[in-house]
């Protein structure tokens, strides 16, 4: 897999209405996985609501979006985050080293529930940026 970028949409209730949407706009194939069914226990009331949903177009477009998680707010307007992602953890940690460097970090770049190193940080121009590192298959 190839290190991708894309932006990354948070929603507030409505990511599967929204990604359904999209999928109809673009085309393409949509996974959409909910916090209920991560295994690690859905915070109260969302069962159903989207952990991680993402797009892939025939065109070669990716977008990804989510529900917003407990404890985060939702602000129309700044509801996205550019992510960085694949399996090629030392170009990928390069990236982190850098966005990190002079940025808030909200998640620390570390092992997740869901098996990949993620780690959220926004930098000093207002942007999130988000970096998972999956493990190469094969």
């Amino acid at each position: 897999m190839t290190t991708r970028l894309n932006p990354y949409l948070n929603f507030s209730g409505e990511a599967k209405q929204a990604m359904e949407f999209y999928q109809q706009v673009l085309g393409g194939s949509l996974t959409l996985n909910t916090y209920g069914g991560s295994g690690a226990g859905a915070p109260p009331g969302y069962a159903d609501k989207i952990m991680h949903g993402m797009l892939e177009t025939p065109s070669g477009f990716t977008l990804m979006g989510a529900d917003t998680p407990p404890g985060m707010e939702h602000t129309p307007g700044n509801n996205f985050a550019v992510s960085l992602s694949g399996d090629d953890a030392e170009e990928l940690r390069g990236y982190w080293s850098k966005l990190s460097d002079s940025s808030t970090v909200s998640v620390p770049l570390e092992k997740q529930m869901w098996g990949d190193v993620f780690g959220m940080c926004t930098d000093g121009f207002g942007i999130t940026w988000m970096v998972n590192i999956s493990e190469r298959q094969g």
